[in-house]
């Protein structure tokens, strides 16, 4: 950051009473603001090696830091700084260094064997601690799944510190989608606004797929992502555990993961691809928002999605490359009719997308009682089913009352797909897109989405995200728009967790800057 950031911070420090030459051993209480006490983790909570000493003061707000320093181009490794300097550093993690499901799982371990011993202050601190996670939404996801995965009691809240490009899970809950501030002012100001967020509930969507993959191309007992397969890192290979399986005798692997906030397949995810893949090959391009967010409009451009018709086979199109089921109820499963001139489909979980649009909009009360809809809620076990024909499609949604094809809402999805044209289309689950290869010979790829519990969220200020437990927040849908638009299950073995902690056993070569 050169002698300039430095002096910068060495007045910011006076500013905010902290003795700066002691910045990278934590601030204790009694050198801080006296607001800075509300967020402070000592010691001896978050590690056992260290040496008790009584506290007096319960925090209002104790806070898990976990900083993606490669997002944002120099702003994470900035924030990082700027949290370790203002909290105690040891309750700040850069991802880069630590896996956030040892961190947690560590840390409740502490909590609760502090609490056997009688400790007030570790109960009041798990009862109230909230995470704060600072990257894209690929990061927030990651520590969504691992906290799922942990079965955290109480599950932590999480607050999104938007520090990628597209930034939908931070919108959806209020915390804006341009990178913030990364001196001291800013940060203690987010970290009020934490203090005083409103906890929500959200949906959890588990994802099950099901594909033939080469034996060769694995190693015996191998559960990591199987080469040369380039699935993302919240998708990960499992071994069934379940009832034998004949699928699995033929070939067929199992892979689960998750999302939030959107699963999507085609000319979206296709770009997102095309941008994920240049920026892993040159990083140096991609320093800051504004020129990811150029090189996203430009890959849009020259992959001919504006004209589509003329420059994609008709073999690209979602009717063509599966058949598609839903379920209405549960249990019960539709095939769901999708227009032939869709060539992007997005399952919506919230109403945040492609840095903040909403593709389902707000349909007319007229639309939605012929059509049985309700309103798009986070926490109802709905998905919102689009479609669209092109990017010009994709950007009426610019346009105040702009939506695109509404398909369906729905419990759950299913994506079947046969030997055909294509041998592959593009993935993308919040944020992160893959190549997805599809049968050559007379095989099968399934992927089934269905509903799997809730995590909670913390949600500031004006957010789009509304709960159907909310009487404040509900949305009823307004007059206007009204154009023309194309019983609880058994849960198996392998559906019982994410596995977002199992799949970030990162790989040596791997590097952070690949998770947006």
């Amino acid at each position: 950051m050169g002698l300039i950031g430095a002096a910068k911070r060495l007045i910011m420090a006076k500013d905010f009473n902290v003795d700066s030459d002691k910045s990278n051993e934590g601030v204790p209480c009694d050198s801080v603001d006296v607001s800075l006490k509300e967020f402070l983790i000592p010691d001896y909570v978050l590690s056992r090696d260290a040496e008790f000493e009584k506290q007096s003061h319960v925090p209002a707000c104790p806070v898990i830091v976990f900083v993606n320093s490669k997002s944002g181009g120099q702003l994470g490794g900035e924030l990082l700084v700027s949290y370790q300097t203002l909290l105690n550093k040891n309750q700040v993690f850069d991802l880069k260094e630590k896996a956030p499901d040892k961190v947690l799982h560590q840390l409740f371990l502490n909590l609760e064997k502090l609490k056997h011993e009688g400790d007030s202050l570790a109960s009041e601190i798990q009862k109230k601690l909230r995470i704060i996670v600072a990257g894209g939404d690929g990061t927030a996801g990651w520590i969504l799944g691992v906290i799922s995965d942990l079965n955290l009691t109480p599950p932590p809240p999480v607050a999104t510190v938007p520090l990628g490009t597209g930034n939908n899970l931070p919108f959806a809950f209020g915390w804006g989608k341009k990178n913030p501030g990364t001196d001291f002012e800013s940060v203690k100001m987010f970290l009020n606004q934490v203090k005083d967020a409103k906890e929500m509930k959200v949906d959890s969507w588990h994802v099950l797929m099901r594909m033939k993959v080469p034996r060769e191309s694995g190693k015996s007992g191998d559960c990591d992502p199987i080469a040369p397969l380039e699935l993302p890192h919240s998708l990960h290979a499992v071994h069934r555990i379940s009832q034998p399986d004949a699928l699995e005798e033929e070939g067929y692997h199992t892979f689960r993961g998750g999302f939030w906030n959107y699963f999507s397949m085609g000319m979206d995810a296709q770009v997102s691809y095309g941008f994920h893949t240049e920026r892993k090959l040159h990083p140096e391009k991609f320093k800051n928002q504004a020129a990811n967010q150029s090189a996203y409009a430009k890959l849009t451009c020259s992959q001919g999605w504006f004209w589509a018709s003329l420059s994609h086979p008709s073999s690209w199109n979602i009717a063509q490359l599966s058949k598609v089921s839903i379920m209405k109820k549960p249990g019960q499963w539709e095939v769901l009719p999708i227009p032939p001139t869709i060539r992007s489909i997005i399952c919506l979980n919230l109403p945040s997308f492609s840095g903040g649009l909403n593709p389902w909009g707000i349909p007319s009360r007229r639309r939605t009682r012929v059509k049985d809809w309700t309103p798009p809620y986070v926490d109802d076990g709905f998905l919102e089913i689009v479609g669209f024909r092109n990017a010009w499609h994709g950007a009426v949604l610019y346009a105040p009352s702009g939506h695109g094809t509404r398909l369906a809402q729905a419990r759950g999805i299913r994506f079947e797909f046969h030997k055909g044209a294509a041998d592959h289309t593009f993935m993308r689950m919040d944020g992160e897109p893959w190549k997805q290869p599809l049968p050559k010979k007379e095989d099968t790829v399934t992927i089934e989405i269905s509903r799997f519990g809730q995590v909670s969220m913390l949600a500031s200020g004006n957010y789009p995200a509304k709960s159907v437990n909310d009487p404040l927040t509900p949305r009823t849908p307004r007059d206007g728009d009204d154009s023309d638009e194309e019983s609880v299950e058994e849960v198996s073995e392998e559906r019982k967790k994410f596995g977002a902690a199992s799949s970030f056993q990162l790989p040596e070569d791997f590097h952070i800057s690949q998770v947006s």
